[in-house]
């Protein structure tokens, strides 16, 4: 019996492994007048392997689009909408009711955000943010969804008085009428306190106090905490540790901080000197190797911390300085702003030259046998979608329809794309799901491309059918299930044994 539970434990913890430490998500913020459909910026998310998005409010159209993709959402109630939420629990009621279930479970909503950075508002309606935050539980706990979707607000830096050195850490006391309730509200219910941190503003106000490459993980000295002897060698440890000193000082240690913005400019106004895409592609790799290294801070060794970036795109309406922006991985158009890899492992740019490699013989790409069915379903929606492959050849009654499977036919797509843009190195990636080849995968009167050729046996019609990748989906998104239920069954006969 001890070997059995030993084979189901370990089973059921490999099930959730990719669920544990720290995880990176990008914010999706949409003041712009050019931006990609909701529909393909899911695509593009799904590409590049993010699995956790912060929008800022409950757009009908972002949440059909994120329905059934395992992406999970941060939505947000705006500071115009916590009057009402204040006063009337009806209105709580109303809109969880109206603008959020009808699109749950399917779209995975795991957090509400009530208001967004209220010290830093124009108008005072902080005292309107725990009552808001209150009704808004309320609501969920009337349809049992207060467990799987969590409440919180974010807040910017300003909310502390002090952050240097980090044990000196305190939040303003101009904020404690609002600031305490929000605590104990925040720790009865397991609600993280969320926080947005940005370095570049700390270095560009103050260039000659706050070192470059202190701000960009680089820093080849440390900064020591005179009350601790604590050493930091980045200002984000800093800034965040100041945060739990200021929970600690207030006797709140059970909350966990969150990071709901942070990110570098790419460009900005002639002053900002700083904002560029090399300092950009710098800070954000530097972080996510940090975060996802599960490292901690210093005063918080070890302890995971979920971070989003700003932002997913370019904001042409945004206003303020340049840099505002500016802070997108992406442009509209969905190319990158710079090379950035989510997983931490490298850069990988799909749209420049700056990495590309060519190869001095012919070769191909083909999808790799050991990847996901999601991983790969995704990369083929894009190839057949924003990547503009021809997919007409794996329809039914086509050349390549069979085999009848997801490797075979993202094999060919992926080929298409991979000849059509160059025969580089980055073209055959797919998020890690494409593999390159010298052997001629052809068989039978399906001809891959090669040598890029931009001619295919399939025809000229563009997009896959979608009926084909509906069907496709079904069949491979219950596998993950499928073998959770096989473990729990294990479980429970043990039990009963």
């Amino acid at each position: 019996m001890a070997t059995r539970f030993i084979f189901a434990a370990s089973f059921f913890l490999l099930l959730l492994d990719s669920c544990s430490g720290s995880f990176i998500g990008i914010c999706y913020g949409r003041s712009a007048d050019d931006l990609p459909t909701p529909d393909k910026v899911a695509q593009l998310v799904q590409l590049h392997k993010i699995k956790y998005v912060r929008i800022y409010d409950s757009n009908i159209q972002v949440l059909r689009a994120f329905a059934n993709t395992g992406v999970e959402l941060m939505i947000g109630v705006p500071n115009s909408d916590l009057l009402s939420f204040s006063q009337f629990q009806s209105n709580a009621d109303a809109w969880l009711k109206n603008s959020v279930l009808p699109y749950y479970p399917a779209t995975k909503i795991t957090y509400i955000t009530v208001g967004a950075e209220i010290t830093e508002s124009s108008y005072n309606t902080s005292s309107l943010v725990v009552p808001a935050m209150n009704n808004v539980l309320t609501a969920l706990k009337k349809l049992g969804l207060h467990k799987k979707i969590k409440v919180s607000s974010t807040h910017s830096l300003g909310v502390l008085s002090r952050s240097f050195p980090p044990s000196a850490g305190a939040f303003n006391s101009s904020h404690a009428h609002f600031l305490k309730p929000m605590l104990e509200f925040l720790a009865e219910n397991q609600s993280p306190f969320m926080i947005d941190i940005y370095p570049y503003y700390a270095y560009r106000e103050s260039p000659k106090k706050v070192p470059l490459d202190y701000a960009l993980f680089q820093a080849s000295s440390e900064v020591i905490d005179p009350n601790t002897g604590l050493l930091y060698t980045n200002m984000f440890d800093a800034q965040i540790d100041a945060i739990y000193y200021a929970l600690m000082a207030l006797n709140f240690r059970t909350i966990n901080v969150m990071v709901t913005e942070t990110g570098w400019p790419s460009k900005g106004s002639p002053k900002e000197k700083a904002a560029t895409p090399d300092n950009a592609q710098t800070y954000n790799t530097n972080l996510i190797r940090h975060v996802i290294n599960n490292t901690g801070t210093p005063a918080k060794p070890g302890k995971e911390l979920d971070i989003y970036i700003f932002s997913l795109f370019n904001e042409n309406r945004k206003p303020g300085l340049d840099s505002e922006r500016n802070w997108g991985l992406f442009y509209p158009d969905q190319t990158s702003v710079y090379n950035l890899d989510f997983t931490g492992r490298g850069a990988i740019d799909m749209t420049t030259a700056a990495n590309v490699t060519r190869s001095n013989r012919t070769s191909w790409c083909i999808a790799s046998s050991k990847a996901s069915e999601i991983d790969l379903q995704n990369a083929l929606d894009w190839a057949c979608g924003p990547g503009d492959v021809d997919c007409t050849a794996v329809q039914p009654s086509q050349p390549c329809f069979e085999p009848d499977n997801l490797v075979s036919h993202a094999s060919f797509v992926f080929n298409s794309y991979y000849q059509q843009n160059g025969a580089s190195d980055v073209a055959c990636s797919f998020g890690g799901t494409g593999v390159k080849v010298d052997k001629d995968p052809s068989y039978d009167n399906c001809i891959y491309m090669r040598d890029g050729n931009n001619k295919t046996s399939g025809g000229n019609t563009r997009a896959m059918s979608s009926t084909s990748s509906s069907q496709q989906k079904g069949r491979y998104s219950s596998i993950s299930m499928y073998l959770l239920v096989i473990c729990l069954f294990i479980l429970l006969n043990i039990e009963q044994s």
